[in-house]
């Protein structure tokens, strides 16, 4: 049986549950729930409601109140939880959490935005560069790895409403889609294009001028396949009638 896993940036989990967030999580009955942008200490959180719908839960916040931060919501009980990648500045910002099951991984992972400016930018750029670095060394031991998360990245002029935009906004920038390009080549499959070759469909809307009613968005959520385990691939899709937060959910559903 297909395993259910989504991953989703809520914007904010205590403003996602007040807009049903559990009651859509509890009708959809995901095997594991992957969080980014909770911006919540786990004390914060509502804790007993997670648990009440059968879910064991597993956070990494970061230091600043109210910022960044992924959680792991998984109704299978994981052999081992990593929080962090090792490496401080990144760490501090609560950006990725690890889960082991048997012989596959899951990273849940919230990329740095660029989008407040340069210094920003170049700080997302060298989070791509030590996280790749970091993946690679942790392949040798877990291989079949799953990525997930907000990656703040679009890939090609398929996952952007306006592909021709010329003011090269932080996260359509060359040296970030290359990078991403480079990503996937190093032995990664990208579920959603493996299972919609050609489809258009956004993960992000800007709240201005009522972006997300005419589907002016980006596709910036992924989950990263292991190409190991891309044969196992049943479905990857983005649920656009979720409305909790400026994402919608993306689900992929593996055959483990």
């Amino acid at each position: 049986m297909a395993l259910k896993i989504i991953s989703y940036n809520v914007n904010g989990i205590r403003a996602a549950v007040k807009k049903g967030f559990l009651d859509w999580m509890e009708a959809g009955q995901y095997d594991i729930v992957c969080l980014q942008e909770t911006k919540a200490m786990e004390a914060q959180a509502p804790v007993e409601m997670i648990e009440a719908l059968g879910y064991q839960h597993y956070w990494h916040s970061a230091e600043k109140k109210g910022y960044s931060g992924v959680a792991i919501f998984s109704k299978v009980a994981p052999d081992q939880v990593v929080v962090g990648c090792g490496i401080e500045k990144y760490d501090r910002e609560g950006r990725v959490i690890r889960a082991d099951y048997g012989d596959w991984t899951i990273l849940n992972c919230y990329f740095p935005s660029g989008s407040s400016g340069d210094l920003r930018h170049e700080f997302k750029m060298e989070f791509l560069a030590d996280f790749f670095d970091w993946v690679k060394v942790l392949r040798k031991a877990r291989p079949n790895l799953i990525v997930v998360g907000d990656y703040n990245i679009v890939h090609t002029e398929l996952d952007i409403h306006n592909p021709a935009r010329k003011d090269n906004p932080s996260g359509y920038r060359p040296e970030e889609r290359a990078w991403m390009t480079d990503w996937l080549a190093s032995g990664f499959t990208d579920a959603f294009r493996f299972v919609h070759p050609e489809e258009k469909a956004y993960s992000w809307w800007s709240y201005r001028a009522g972006s997300r009613g005419k589907d002016k968005g980006w596709r910036i959520d992924y989950q990263s396949v292991a190409n190991s385990l891309q044969a196992k691939i049943k479905n990857a899709q983005q649920l656009k009638d979720a409305v909790h937060s400026d994402h919608c959910p993306v689900l992929l559903e593996i055959d483990l």
